[in-house]
């Protein structure tokens, strides 16, 4: 999931520019909702600005400098979890931390195709 990964990366530019009182910070957690999974991945980076948070599952939309990210990772994740699972993504307190909660709908109609 590349919301963990920019996370780190959120992270540590912040750990670069905050200096020795800050200690980066990456949470998963995972929840049974009876009908539905939830997912969050949580940091305490710089935040999503409402300006970008409207752009994050664009695909090839990034806010890294260039050679340092694509901008794919949001875009695929985005079209797994919402267009193709039926579930959602939310993005919360930009300028505190980035928080993603992901909830997928639970089934037991998946199929071995190994």
């Amino acid at each position: 999931m590349d919301a963990g990964s920019n996370g780190f990366y959120a992270t540590a530019k912040r750990k670069t520019e905050a200096g020795d009182g800050y200690e980066p910070t990456v949470i998963a957690t995972t929840k049974d909702l009876g009908d539905k999974i939830e997912i969050r991945i949580r940091d305490h980076g710089a935040g999503i600005p409402d300006r970008v948070k409207v752009k994050i599952s664009n695909p090839f939309f990034t806010t890294k400098p260039t050679g340092e990210g694509t901008g794919l990772g949001l875009s695929m994740s985005h079209d797994i979890i919402v267009k193709q699972h039926g579930g959602k993504i939310e993005e919360t307190k930009p300028g505190q931390f980035t928080e993603f909660k992901i909830a997928l709908p639970r089934t037991n109609n998946f199929t071995n195709k190994y």
